[in-house]
């Protein structure tokens, strides 16, 4: 069987349905975490789990490995840069690295999206991985972390906001 050549329309495609997808998305993660009460950003619930603030961090550097992947600028290695000190500049890191990724997907070329990046593809070991289904990856791991935010911020006493539909807190009736 011969490899499928990626068409033009079909770059434009994926390109559309990833911008479409993570604009939605990360707006909602934005939403949870501006109904996050700040003054609770050190709550762990398990010592095992990170803190609400370090949790928030992760959101923000995916992002940023996301527009580095696209720009191929994307080096790991060391982990994470510290989160920083305070609730409210994680959350300003997170609307940066949102504004940036949504602009490389809609201003970037559709080179940007061919190609590969060395990524973890089991314990201890690394792949070359297609950049569209990196980018995938990416969402989907903060669509999944945004629903452990989301236990953490009812903890924290904070009011949950819709995500797929209503909540206790932002009933649709």
């Amino acid at each position: 069987m011969e490899p499928h050549a990626t068409t033009q329309s079909e770059t434009l495609r994926t390109r559309q349905s990833l911008l479409e997808t993570f604009e939605q998305e990360t707006a909602t993660t934005l939403k949870l975490l501006r109904a996050y009460p700040s003054d609770q950003s050190e709550l762990q619930p398990h010592p095992r789990l990170k803190t609400a603030r370090e949790l928030a961090w992760l959101f923000a550097q995916e992002q940023r490995l996301a527009a580095e992947a696209l720009r191929d600028e994307m080096k790991l290695g060391g982990g994470f840069p510290a989160a920083p000190a305070t609730f409210e500049e994680v959350v300003a890191a997170f609307e940066r690295s949102r504004t940036q990724l949504l602009e490389e997907l809609r201003n970037g070329s559709e080179a940007q999206l061919e190609g590969t990046v060395r990524f973890f593809t089991g314990p201890k070991q690394m792949g070359d991985i297609p950049k569209t289904k990196f980018l995938w990856f990416l969402l989907h791991d903060q669509i999944h972390h945004r629903g452990q935010f989301s236990v953490y911020l009812r903890i924290a006493g904070g009011k949950v906001p819709s995500i797929y539909g209503p909540s206790a807190d932002e009933p649709w009736s």
